[in-house]
């Protein structure tokens, strides 16, 4: 399986994220999961590169049998649909469904309260963004850089209505330099910078590496970054579980081994203990 280069963009519109919303505030959260089993279907239908990247997944990174393997495809989609919906609650104060557990958190908070600023490094599996709400205090210290072609198309949708979001947002455009100053201004000033780790848009700045037993392509800029700005680093993950439950793991990266490959075998563990949360919607692996 060649690896495909991730194009910036997210599967799902305006439109169907609309339509959850509303769903969302008139008919509350299981009205929603119960709408997306007749969603889910549609992508595993219509959604084909998708649905050949985690049949691909399926069968050759976590290694399902081929009858276990379609069973899984949906179990994926509606999983995925899930994340959306519990992202799109949450925004708008929509919480009493919900309820949270906090891994590490108070050596994440110790790292916060440090006055050195630090990189947050997350992943797209889970949903990191169920988790901001919560930043409280620091929210307003947090710079998430974001690239995502859909982004502006889909966010006024999610935000209408939406409960006022503290944290800030340092797009990541064709000018990379730019954001590599606001990144470093952002801290200078010891505020937090969030990433995520598992994506790349030029294949020259990206190396070939083992993950989950299998060659995959990831960023290199990013980590070398780390390493030059040295700033505390921290891996976080916001996993769902069942009944509504949400997992935040925070992972303080020690200076015992390059932060690349802890960050690669900290995904691996992630991974494997949330399968169907792995939401590369496209050819990862070679």
């Amino acid at each position: 399986m060649k690896q495909e280069k991730w194009n910036g963009k997210s599967r799902g519109g305006s439109l169907g994220t609309w339509f959850f919303v509303v769903t969302l505030k008139y008919l509350g959260v299981r009205s929603a999961y119960a709408l997306l089993t007749l969603v889910a279907p549609y992508f595993v239908i219509f959604a084909p590169k998708a649905r050949r990247a985690i049949w691909f997944y399926n069968r050759k990174i976590q290694h399902y049998g081929y009858f276990e393997s379609i069973v899984k495809l949906f179990i994926h989609f509606y999983t995925f649909g899930q994340a959306i919906i519990d992202k799109i609650a949450l925004k708008h104060g929509i919480s009493s469904y919900y309820t949270f557990d906090y891994g590490n958190y108070t050596e994440f908070l110790n790292v916060l309260d440090s006055g050195k600023g630090c990189i947050i490094i997350g992943a797209h599996v889970g949903s990191w963004e169920v988790g901001t709400p919560y930043f409280r205090e620091y929210g307003k210290n947090i710079n998430i850089v974001m690239l995502d072609a859909e982004y502006n198309k889909i966010k006024s949708v999610i935000e209408e209505g939406a409960e006022k979001r503290d944290y800030k947002i340092i797009p990541l455009g064709n000018d990379g330099l730019e954001s590599i100053l606001r990144i470093k201004k952002a801290l200078d000033d010891k505020e937090y910078v969030c990433l995520q780790g598992d994506r790349y848009m030029d294949e020259s700045n990206s190396d070939e590496l083992t993950f989950m037993g299998r060659k995959a392509r990831f960023p290199r800029g990013l980590f070398v970054m780390c390493e030059k700005l040295r700033v505390p680093v921290i891996f976080y993950y916001a996993m769902r579980e069942k009944g509504g439950k949400y997992r935040f793991i925070f992972e303080v990266a020690g200076n015992d081994m390059p932060i690349r490959g802890k960050y690669i075998h900290s995904l691996e563990q992630i991974v494997k203990k949330y399968p169907q949360q792995w939401f590369n919607f496209y050819e990862f692996w070679e």
